[in-house]
């Protein structure tokens, strides 16, 4: 079972997501609200996957995945964000990231296709 952590300034959100994961057999090991406080939970809680916000209110999800791999070059990271991925040109694929998932499109298969891919 994968430990999560959640990443978005938007608690509602981060509460869905994270009945959705572990209704899917994911274990959320945090939920954290800004690209700092993400950085500070991957060093301490050392999940093997983080689910991050793009747009988060201290840094984007771009910079904030880019320290994480930086600290921590294996761990998988999947964007997310409530906006379609064709909006963001190949800001996407030239990120470290992993994949990406529509907050709308969010399921523990849809990381699992993305983790396995």
């Amino acid at each position: 079972m994968a430990g999560v952590l959640i990443v978005d300034d938007n608690a509602a959100f981060r509460s869905v997501a994270r009945t959705v994961l572990e209704a899917g057999g994911y274990r959320v090991t945090a939920e954290v609200g800004t690209g700092a406080a993400a950085i500070q939970a991957a060093a301490q809680i050392k999940p093997d996957l983080v689910l991050l916000d793009i747009g988060l209110p201290d840094q984007d999800g771009f910079a904030t995945c880019r320290e994480l791999h930086a600290a921590q070059p294996d761990l998988v990271v999947i964007l997310c964000s409530i906006r379609d991925e064709d909006e963001y040109g190949d800001a996407i694929a030239l990120s470290s990231a992993a994949g990406f998932v529509a907050k709308a499109q969010l399921s523990a298969d849809e990381l699992r296709r993305i983790v396995t891919a």
